[in-house]
């Protein structure tokens, strides 16, 4: 099939197979013209690296999990590591994204919000910047 039709059948774009391909993540065959040519295993590797990107794992991640897919010697640990230290880093993300919640509902709250040009939310960027030199 071509890569339309692979676009379509795994859900990616065709430039996002085709940025795969570039990247060694994906290696479709060729037609004697030079086109790709995708085969249904192509498609069921591209749906893979689909669900594994939806689920926030990196290109290297993605690279592994593939070739730990692709080992049917593989032990489910190694993958359980991967998927284990992927938690953890989402979870120090909430934390952060959880810490810049509270600093800017702070910061929101302690702003009037009128016609006044003091801003406390501008003071504390201010701040922060002037602290940075």
């Amino acid at each position: 099939m071509n890569i339309s039709e692979a676009a379509d059948r795994s859900g990616l774009p065709a430039k996002t197979i085709r940025y795969y391909e570039d990247i060694g993540l994906l290696a479709p065959g060729r037609s004697a013209n030079g086109y790709r040519h995708y085969s249904g295993d192509d498609v069921h590797r591209l749906a893979f690296l689909k669900r594994a990107r939806g689920l926030g794992f990196s290109i290297d991640e993605c690279r592994q999990l593939m070739a730990l897919y692709q080992d049917r010697e593989r032990a489910s640990q190694d993958v359980r590591e991967i998927a284990v230290a992927h938690v953890e880093a989402i979870e120090e993300k909430i934390r952060e994204l959880e810490s810049m919640r509270r600093t800017l509902n702070r910061l929101i709250h302690a702003c009037h919000g009128d016609d006044r040009p003091d801003c406390p939310i501008l003071d504390d960027m201010a701040g922060a910047l002037s602290a940075a030199n």
